[in-house]
């Protein structure tokens, strides 16, 4: 692993507005060659900031977002007090940082950590993983299961998205992870109901903290159904478009309740 000062250099050239630990990521420079964004989907999680090493990396939670609609990376926002959250309800799609976009950050050997946005608790790490992140590459990080308030700590883990090398534009493309702890190795189906399609799989059986590849799906409005290995349906979610040339990741997320949470890549 690089040496703190080695990443903080990099972090604040690339990403980072200041090296202090609350510092905003600043991505108006040129691009840094890897990307991230994170998720808060463990069940009772307070508000949190995300960082990469001592860096805020990624704190912003939907407020006053600016995208580059070229590269479709975040280049300014407004942090949220309140941190990145757990999801509102079933069917929101939240939870995530920087509205769903991806952050820029320059490629090396991380602590990836997610802390308390409560003001008295700011040092409190909920969850930690050491990971390299590749130059070329997006990833996302997810605190995933249910918070132990004894110990305020919550599971996570990290996935490289590996988008597909060659698209057909007139194609979706979705994937299905599993963050759901206390639940089987589950396979994501969908029926197109705008074309009135038969019930098919979505990519391979997924266990928990893994993801299937990117499949392509036809455009239009679905419905999506988590089945476990025995073909019985775990939770369903009505009225999910997928649109031509996008690319979504569809997340099995809670622990007595499951929701499917929908997040566009692309």
């Amino acid at each position: 692993m690089k040496k703190l000062t080695s990443i903080a250099v990099l972090l604040c050239a690339s990403v980072l507005a200041s090296c202090g630990k609350e510092a905003f990521p600043d991505i108006t420079g040129p691009m840094a060659e890897s990307r991230i964004k994170f998720f808060n989907f463990g069940v009772g999680t307070p508000g949190v900031y995300f960082y990469a090493n001592n860096n805020k990396a990624a704190g912003i939670s939907g407020v006053s977002i600016v995208i580059n609609t070229k590269t479709g990376v975040v280049t300014s926002a407004t942090e949220s007090v309140a941190g990145t959250t757990y999801p509102k309800s079933a069917t929101a799609d939240d939870g995530v940082t920087a509205g769903g976009y991806y952050s820029a950050i320059a490629p090396g050997s991380y602590d990836l950590s997610a802390k308390l946005a409560d003001t008295t608790q700011r040092a409190t790490v909920v969850s930690k993983i050491t990971t390299t992140l590749a130059a070329g590459k997006a990833y996302s990080f997810y605190i995933s299961g249910a918070y132990d308030t004894g110990t305020k700590t919550a599971d996570s883990f990290v996935l490289e998205d590996n988008f597909p090398q060659t698209k057909d534009w007139s194609q979706a493309y979705v994937r299905f992870v599993n963050a759901s702890p206390t639940s089987a190795p589950m396979t994501l189906y969908g029926t197109n109901t705008t074309t009135s399609t038969p019930e098919a799989a979505i990519g391979a059986i997924t266990a928990y903290k893994a993801g299937s590849a990117f499949v392509a799906v036809p455009n239009g409005v679905y419905t999506i159904v988590a089945k476990d290995a025995g073909g019985v349906s775990k939770v369903t979610r009505t009225s999910v478009s997928f649109s031509s040339g996008r690319v979504y990741t569809i997340a099995l997320r809670g622990t007595t309740a499951l929701a499917l949470n929908n997040n566009t890549n692309q």
